[in-house]
């Protein structure tokens, strides 16, 4: 039987040490990466724990598999042609790049699509291993992926976190309104203003200030509901926009 129809070549002992190798890094990069985004989520931030945990994951399979040369392929190359595979990999990583970027939508303080950007590139990298002959690895790379996507928001959800709310407060003309007041009065509602957050604009004679206010813990803070209850009734806001910011 010729050589490159040598299907077993791709499940040998060799092959499926080498994928367990594979999968031990793609585990332990899920687990750290999980660990860096649950930082992130605790703190409101956009990306959580399933961007940081798809992105090193991925990262991790394009690395270790680099490492296995010999492996590539089945263990032998049907047509040679001078072309360096690895070329071709960075050529795939930074055209997906783009695309994931394209996903992602930014409205004001609120981001979303980094997790469907991460997807898209750890289903690259999926690719990538299914095209060099790391059948194993990729399948449990995409078990992984499909995992992490499901479940880690509702792991997410269960740990202690604080959730940010991005607020865009317009006054009515002529009004000024004081900061440490505007403090005062969020830290009441289980809120902290996020430093650094604060953006102000002045048009028509009207202030409009842009802001996050992150809650100091799970149990606190106002649902945007009971906050836009109580904005109706405050004198000088002239109208508001509130919402989750969300991953």
């Amino acid at each position: 039987m010729p050589q490159f129809l040598s299907f077993s070549s791709y499940w040998s002992s060799a092959a499926l040490e080498t994928n367990i190798i594979v999968f031990l890094n793609l585990l332990g990069a899920l687990l750290l990466g999980l660990l860096v985004g649950y930082e992130r989520s605790f703190h409101g931030r956009a990306a959580g724990m399933r961007t940081y945990g798809l992105v090193c994951m991925a990262s991790a399979a394009l690395t270790v598999i680099a490492g296995y040369p010999d492996h590539w392929f089945g263990g032998h190359v049907v047509v040679s042609l001078g072309t360096d595979p690895t070329r071709i990999i960075q050529g795939i990583v930074t055209g997906i790049g783009f695309l994931g970027a394209g996903v992602i939508m930014r409205e004001g303080f609120n981001i979303s699509g980094l997790t469907t950007a991460a997807s898209i590139w750890a289903s690259s990298a999926i690719g990538i291993m299914v095209g060099v002959g790391f059948y194993a690895s990729a399948i449990l790379l995409a078990v992984l992926s499909a995992a992490c996507m499901v479940w880690v928001s509702k792991l997410e959800a269960w740990l202690p976190s604080r959730r940010a709310v991005a607020f865009v407060l317009r006054f009515n003309p002529g009004f000024s309104p004081d900061y440490d007041v505007l403090k005062r009065v969020a830290l009441k509602r289980g809120y902290e203003i996020a430093k650094g957050s604060l953006a102000i604009s002045f048009q028509d004679g009207a202030p409009e200030w842009r802001f996050v206010a992150v809650a100091l813990n799970k149990q606190s803070g106002a649902t945007i509901a009971d906050l836009s209850r109580e904005l109706t009734a405050f004198s000088g806001v002239d109208s508001f926009n509130l919402s989750y910011a969300r991953n």
